[in-house]
């Protein structure tokens, strides 16, 4: 079943590349206390994960601040030397969100958020959502129905949201 609005996120370890190489990232350390975005897409360098999804999350990346978000994530089954350089050709990293690798999809599928898509080269990958979370508590969920469609998942849709 799908993680829904009242929920606690699942305790998961991310990764990231750091200063050292890869380095795992307790998400709710992350949470802990905090007001954070969390976004997932079905893959780095994907099509609307790159020209729609991540880029609003970079035009709102102010505006959250303005309201007091600390942090906003992007999770992706990708490894973390994909969502590193992913974060770098989208401006991602530049702009200050924080990109994270869900590489065996453990993350994804404690959310309840996994499909595969075998025609699209695509196993155990997350579904298209963004969430508000306040203290390890979500807030807002955002979930699209289809992985290439961003509306509901958007910054704009989100911002407009809290």
């Amino acid at each position: 079943m799908a993680i829904g609005e009242g929920d606690r996120v699942p305790a998961a370890s991310l990764v990231r590349i750091g200063d050292n190489g890869p380095e795992v990232v307790e998400l709710s350390g992350k949470l802990a206390g905090r007001k954070v975005i969390v976004f997932a897409v079905p893959g780095a360098y994907t099509p609307t994960c790159s020209s729609a999804h991540v880029p609003s999350f970079i035009r709102t990346k102010e505006a959250f601040d303005d309201k007091g978000v600390d942090e906003i994530i992007c999770v992706s089954v990708n490894d973390p030397f994909v969502m590193d350089a992913w974060g770098e050709a989208t401006g991602a990293t530049g702009a200050g969100l924080t990109m994270l690798a869900d590489s065996e999809a453990t993350f994804t599928k404690a959310m309840g958020m996994d499909f595969s898509a075998p025609p699209a080269g695509l196993i155990d990958r997350s579904s298209r959502y963004a969430m508000y979370v306040e203290d390890g508590v979500v807030k807002v969920l955002h979930r699209e129905e289809a992985p290439g469609v961003c509306e509901v998942s958007g910054g704009e849709a989100m911002l407009a949201a809290i």
